[in-house]
């Protein structure tokens, strides 16, 4: 049985929440997409998801969110052992060096899109991403060969490797 795998997207201004769901709609056949337009409608996502065994794969984050603001969430993403392993992506335009300083060394920050963004590198992250969370957390790849990278999936089911550094 293939598990259930969810993008989390985390924004709160509608538009560009919109425009990221577009963007990254190839996905939506293979990986639910879920969004968020507080930090704490978020967390209650995260324990709906997780509380069913549901992954969230990869949270796509803005940092200025009404009350608890994006890197907090995603530092706490980090301590939570349900989402340790759920690649973390800040989008944002107002993040300054500090936040991003803290989001990478506590929150093992992955990527860090600068609004605004390309389509082509938004969907881009996206596969690499959801390719390295596959390849560490999934038994089974090859039902994400057709979306994800085939080419690494491929790799790592025959040389029985769980994930590649590529």
């Amino acid at each position: 049985m293939k598990p259930e795998i969810y993008i989390l997207v985390v924004e709160d201004e509608p538009e560009v929440l919109d425009s990221i769901v577009r963007d990254i709609t190839e996905f939506e056949d293979y990986f639910t997409v879920e969004m968020a337009d507080t930090a704490e409608e978020a967390e209650s996502l995260i324990d709906e998801i997780t509380g069913r065994d549901g992954k969230i794969g990869l949270i796509l984050c803005d940092h200025v969110l009404p009350g608890k603001n994006g890197v907090e969430l995603l530092v706490e993403m980090q301590k939570n052992e349900k989402t340790i392993s759920t690649r973390k992506v800040l989008i944002t335009g107002q993040a300054g060096l500090d936040e991003t300083v803290k989001a990478v060394n506590e929150a093992d920050l992955k990527h860090y899109i600068a609004k605004p963004w390309e389509k082509k590198d938004l969907v881009d992250i996206t596969r690499k991403l959801l390719t390295d969370f596959v390849l560490e957390e999934v038994k089974d790849p090859l039902p994400f060969m057709q979306i994800l990278d085939s080419e690494r999936i491929a790799e790592s089911l025959r040389t029985g490797r769980k994930i590649t550094d590529q």
